[in-house]
């Protein structure tokens, strides 16, 4: 005799329906958690998209030479070795919330040219936006001050002025800065430029907003080129200075064997106050 089970079976095929396998059924409890679970990653899978297209964003905009990596830099010298390795803590203190919030850091990277300074930087830049979403700026400032005087010519007919403007709204937004050619080919410069440039490190001061500074001048010539109120403003800074001194890492048309004898490293992370 025909179970129950059996005839509405028998029943479902003459009607041409499937009929269901008890072992295929799946309780309410295991789909939830089957589709939470695939929920959950396809969430995860925008975010990392959107995150992916944020850092490329900011990649972007910094104006960095892509290849200035950690892994691009050549590390066979003493004062490299130790400026990466500052780099790194540099980087690392990010991940400290209180760290961002207690001041405004400032690294001063100085010594002959072609020792691998703006390289560095822009590993450290790199590296920031990748890891923090930092936002980043890379300029040299003498493309800006060629813009500020350029802005100061009321006849020009390609808006100079306002592209200075939001050029400066951009330098004192920015998460880090880094000026590059710092007073290259300056004994000193002019008045208010060093008051422009002062006004703008302090007011990146109190935003506690980091900067990093690259110049071919020692100490003592970068403060007479900057002047003493644009390097006070420095001061203010928890500054750290970084020398290079190694050999040159850029092929001359001539070989100059005085630039193939390494110096000792002059790491300095002591404050400039």
């Amino acid at each position: 005799m025909q179970s129950l089970k059996d005839k509405i079976n028998g029943l479902a095929k003459a009607l041409g329906k499937n009929t269901a396998d008890p072992q295929d059924y799946t309780d309410y409890q295991t789909l939830r958690k089957q589709y939470e679970m695939q929920a959950n990653a396809e969430v995860k899978q925008a975010q990392q998209v959107s995150k992916n297209q944020r850092i490329s964003t900011l990649h972007g905009r910094s104006d960095l030479n892509p290849k200035w990596t950690f892994a691009n830099l050549v590390e066979d010298s003493d004062d490299v070795i130790e400026a990466v390795s500052i780099a790194h803590s540099f980087i690392a203190a990010h991940e400290d919330i209180n760290w961002r919030n207690a001041g405004s850091h400032m690294m001063i990277f100085y010594g002959d040219y072609g020792r691998g300074k703006s390289h560095i930087a822009g590993a450290i830049a790199h590296q920031l936006i990748d890891q923090y979403e930092i936002t980043v700026l890379y300029r040299q400032l003498s493309t800006l001050l060629e813009l500020r005087y350029s802005s100061y010519d009321f006849g020009a007919q390609d808006n100079v002025g306002q592209k200075f403007r939001e050029a400066h709204q951009e330098l004192l937004n920015v998460d880090l800065l880094i000026l590059d050619e710092v007073c290259v080919n300056e004994t000193m410069l002019k008045k208010n430029t060093q008051s422009w440039l002062g006004n703008l490190l302090r007011q990146r001061l109190v935003n506690k907003k980091n900067c990093i500074l690259i110049t071919n001048h020692n100490l003592s010539e970068l403060e007479m080129a900057l002047g003493r109120y644009c390097f006070e403003s420095i001061k203010e800074y928890d500054t750290y200075k970084v020398r290079f001194a190694g050999p040159s890492r850029r092929k001359g048309l001539v070989a100059d064997d005085s630039e193939q004898a390494a110096q000792p490293p002059a790491y300095q992370p002591n404050q400039l106050r």
